[in-house]
C-alpha cells in the first residue's frame, strides 16, 4: 500500500491540473478541425502502430515518448531506433523519425526524438497562373522532443516531454512549444496488471507569420505602393488524455500475450476506443493486433477519421551481442479510407 500512495498522489494531481479543465470541451466534434499541428496526434512508430496505438500502459523504450513518457524509464542501457511510415499510402506523405535514449543514472533516463514529415514538391499556383508552371515548393513539418523520465519503484514510473514543434512553406511559418506527461503504475499478481495515463500536447497557441501573409497594392491615384501585413488567427494544440491498461495473459519460456486496451480523450475531435493484442515468441518474433473504434466509424456521413479501424504488425529481434543487445526489425499496417492505409517499417538497436 505504501508503493500505492505516490502514484494516487501524483494521479490526483495531473487529472485536478490537466483533466477536469479539459472535460468539460473533451471529446467534442463540432470543434474539429478548430485545432493545428496536426502532425502530434500521428504516431510515426511501427511497433505501437501495429497495436493501433492501445498500448501506453505496456510501451516500452525510444517508442514510449510519443504515446506514454514514462515507458522510456524502461530503458537498461541505450537504445537507438529509427521508423519511416508511408502515411495514407498514395497520398505521397512520408514521416522519418529518429531517436537515442540513454541512462543517466538513479534509474533516470534521457531521450532526444525528432519526427519530420514530407509532403513531396507541391506546384505553385497564382491566381494569375492557376495551372502553376513557375516552380514547386515543399512544406516542412516537424517536432523535435526532449524526454526525461525515472523509475520511482518497482511499481511506479513517470516522465515528462518538452516537445518544439515547427510548420513552415518559404514564405510562412509557426512555432510553438508543447510538454507531455505520463504515468505507468505496475500492479497484480507477477506484475501483470499495468496502468497508464498521459497527457498529451498541453501548451500555448500558435500562430502563423511571414511574408507570404503580406498584400502589396498601389491606391488609385497614389504613386506609392503599400503593402499590409494580415496577421492570421492563433489556433490550439490538440491536447488530448489518453488512459490505458495492459495485462499479461500468460507467460512461459516459449511464448508470452499481453492484452492491451486504452480510451483516449480527444479535445478537438470524437473520443476514442481501442484494444489490442501482442503475442511473443521465444524473444524472437512478436506479432500484434489491435483495433480503434470511434462514434461514426463505418457510416460515411458520419465518419471523420482516415482510419478504419484494424492494425496488424510484427518485430523480429536479432541478438546482437553476447551482452544482451538486440537489433529489431518492425513492420506494421493500419488500415484507411479512402488511400492505401499506412505502412511502417523500423529498426531498434538496445546495447
Amino acid at each position: 500500500m505504501k508503493k500505492l500512495y505516490p502514484f494516487l498522489l501524483t494521479t490526483a494531481a495531473l487529472a485536478v491540473c490537466f483533466v477536469i479543465p479539459t472535460a468539460s470541451q473533451a471529446g467534442n466534434p463540432d470543434r474539429a478541425g478548430s485545432a493545428g499541428a496536426g502532425q502530434l496526434l500521428i504516431n510515426p512508430w511501427a511497433q505501437s502502430n501495429g497495436l493501433a496505438g492501445t498500448n501506453m500502459a505496456t510501451v516500452r523504450g525510444l517508442e514510449s515518448v510519443f504515446l506514454n513518457a514514462a515507458g522510456l524509464s524502461f530503458v537498461k542501457k541505450n537504445e537507438l531506433a529509427f521508423a519511416n511510415t508511408q502515411y495514407l499510402s498514395g497520398s505521397g506523405i512520408s514521416i522519418n523519425t529518429v531517436g537515442f535514449a540513454t541512462t543517466i543514472g538513479d534509474g533516470s533516463v534521457l531521450g532526444l526524438s525528432v519526427m519530420s514529415m514530407g509532403f513531396g514538391d507541391i506546384p505553385i499556383t497564382t491566381e494569375f497562373l492557376p495551372e502553376g508552371g513557375i516552380g514547386s515548393f515543399s512544406p516542412s513539418f516537424s517536432n523535435i522532443g526532449v524526454t526525461y523520465a525515472k523509475a520511482f519503484s518497482n511499481s511506479i514510473y513517470g516522465g515528462v516531454t518538452l516537445r518544439i514543434v515547427g510548420e513552415s512553406i518559404s514564405n510562412v511559418r509557426a512555432s510553438g512549444v508543447c510538454f507531455d506527461a505520463g504515468i505507468t503504475y505496475i500492479s497484480g499478481e507477477d506484475e501483470r496488471l499495468k496502468f497508464g495515463i498521459s497527457l498529451r500536447n498541453v501548451g500555448a497557441p500558435m500562430r502563423y507569420a511571414g511574408d507570404g501573409l503580406t498584400v502589396s497594392a498601389t491606391p488609385q491615384g497614389s504613386p506609392t505602393t503599400l503593402t499590409m501585413l494580415q496577421r492570421s488567427e492563433r489556433y490550439e494544440l490538440p491536447s488530448l488524455v489518453n488512459i490505458g491498461f495492459g495485462y499479461e495473459l500468460f507467460s512461459t519460456k516459449a511464448t508470452a500475450a499481453t492484452l492491451t486496451g486504452q480510451f483516449v480523450s480527444n479535445s478537438f475531435t470524437k473520443d476514442t476506443f481501442g484494444g489490442g493484442l501482442e503475442l511473443g515468441v521465444t524473444d524472437i518474433l512478436v506479432l500484434r493486433a489491435g483495433y480503434i473504434w470511434e462514434s461514426g466509424l463505418g457510416n460515411e456521413e458520419e465518419v471523420t477519421t482516415a482510419f478504419t479501424g484494424p492494425a496488424a504488425g510484427f518485430t523480429l529481434n536479432i541478438p546482437a551481442n553476447s551482452d544482451g543487445g538486440v537489433i529489431g526489425i518492425n513492420y506494421s499496417y493500419r488500415t484507411t479510407n479512402p488511400f492505401d492505409g499506412n505502412h511502417s517499417i523500423g529498426v531498434h538497436l538496445t546495447l
